[in-house]
């Protein structure tokens, strides 16, 4: 959630005074000056996210030898259908053909008709689910922290329980005043930070379960995972593997980006050979991290891993530590909130200017000088329209703040569209791939494969979702 989309859509700017090679690309943009390293970096940047938070849950649900196997099949789906994607960044011609700057723009460009709303509807569902997901997680990870502290003090068998939906509340309320930042590029160094402090977190807990494993941690493990009879009941053990996929493929979720980050690379050699290196070199770190945090994570609390290895207490010490960790998630999702919600605010909004361009209301920009900030454009539609935005997803994480269940949710929902469904269709289309060959057969059926993979996870975070809301109360 994988923080999926830490990279901020570059401004265009396109020549007036006819087109000038040294300074302005074959579409007008000013020169783009990425390379395959940067590229990687925004991959990394975008995937290497929340997800990770549920990996030694997910691993302990699928146990030693499917765990990692259904780790690297996601990791290598990924990376093929990021290789389709790539090759159809120009279009009708992989390397001399028009760029699409957008995903959504290359659904429509070379698929057509209706198919780029459905791509849209994927692509919004998505970021919405994640800004309710990155509200959980925030606010969980405040509890947390709360309650190290109390262990530290009490001792590990102390009480420690406190609910979490007033954290919700100041989650949404630092989100509101962010969300009133009026355009998306002025949030880049919120975005680097949240990259930075993802990274860190993530290498915190690999730590950290590095260290109990070394200090002579006993955990039960086994190679199916959670035993039937002695840990869960079957239906339970089906339930959730079935979340367990979901998890995973919130973690590998970036294709929603690739797009994007495709349009940076700088003109010369191919943009599909250049982005194909950067996909390679970026899912390969990705999965060799992902397996560190899911089997080490395992291997340090076995069959009883949480579903979030820094807020579930399996370590509780060094404290601090755990502290730090925790801490960095917030700031994380502080930022990761804001670059997933902003689409949805401009796209109302640009909806609604063009809707009532004579209102003032949607329009008008009202100038106000901060002390020690600057001036601030304040338009009365964004306050409201924003400001509610938050408090609904806010409200809706406090009725369900179920973690895995989400996560694994947000997984299922965004893996088939928007990974393997929209890069294999256009794929085929553009390279005009004969009906009922061996190569579009095998794409067909790996369609097909991951939408039932979809399913399934789906129906076990569904699954998982009612069950918690027959014991949870609120308040």
């Amino acid at each position: 959630m994988a923080m999926q989309g830490n990279t901020s859509p570059c401004i265009e700017e396109v020549a007036k005074d006819g087109y000038d090679s040294n300074k302005f690309d074959d579409d007008g943009h000013p020169k783009r000056k990425g390379t395959w390293i940067t590229a990687s970096g925004h991959i990394l940047t975008a995937v290497i996210g929340s997800g990770v938070l549920s990996l030694a849950w997910a691993i302990a649900q699928l146990g030693w030898i499917a765990g990692p196997i259904v780790l690297m099949l996601f990791s290598l789906i990924t990376l093929y259908t990021s290789f389709l994607l790539t090759d159809c960044y120009r279009s009708p011609d992989p390397v001399h053909g028009t760029r699409n700057h957008t995903y959504r723009n290359m659904v429509k460009n070379i698929l057509g008709g209706t198919q780029h709303h459905y791509c849209g509807l994927a692509q919004y569902i998505n970021l919405i689910g994640a800004s309710i997901g990155y509200t959980i997680t925030a606010a969980t990870s405040m509890v947390a922290i709360q309650r190290s502290n109390c262990y530290h003090k009490n001792g590990h068998d102390a009480v420690c329980t406190m609910p979490n939906y007033p954290y919700m509340i100041m989650f949404g309320i630092i989100e509101i005043i962010l969300s009133q930042i009026p355009d998306f590029h002025e949030l880049s160094w919120l975005s680097a930070l949240a990259a930075i402090m993802s990274f860190g977190y993530a290498t915190i807990g690999i730590g950290l379960s590095i260290a109990k494993v070394a200090g002579g941690s006993h955990a039960r493990t086994s190679l199916t995972g959670v035993t039937i009879g002695v840990d869960v009941t079957s239906s339970e053990k089906l339930w959730n593997t079935f979340t367990a996929l979901g998890n995973i493929a919130f973690a590998y979720s970036f294709s929603s980006v690739i797009v994007e980050i495709q349009d940076t690379l700088k003109s010369g050699k191919p943009e599909n050979q250049v982005m194909k290196v950067a996909a390679s070199t970026s899912v390969a770190v990705t999965t060799v991290f992902y397996m560190l945090c899911g089997m080490i994570g395992y291997a340090a609390f076995g069959n009883d891993a949480p579903g979030n290895f820094l807020t579930g207490f399996g370590f509780y010490e060094p404290f601090w530590l755990i502290d730090i960790g925790n801490i960095f998630i917030v700031v994380h999702l502080v930022g990761a909130y804001q670059v997933y919600t902003q689409p949805v605010f401009l796209l109302v909004e640009n909806w609604c200017k063009e809707r009532w361009p004579e209102s003032s209301f949607m329009a008008k920009e009202h100038h106000i000088k901060i002390p020690l900030v600057g001036t601030y454009r304040m338009n009365p539609f964004r306050l409201i329209w924003r400001t509610l935005y938050v408090i609904l997803s806010a409200v809706i994480a406090i009725l369900l703040p179920f973690f895995n269940s989400i996560v694994g949710l947000l997984g299922a929902l965004a893996f088939w569209p928007l990974t393997v469904y929209f890069p294999t269709k256009m794929y085929m289309v553009q390279s005009k791939v004969p009906k009922f060959s061996m190569r579009w057969t095998g794409l067909k059926l790996l369609s097909v494969f991951c939408l039932l993979i979809s399913i399934v996870a789906a129906a076990g975070s569904i699954e998982g979702i009612i069950k918690e809301l027959k014991v949870y109360k609120p308040f």
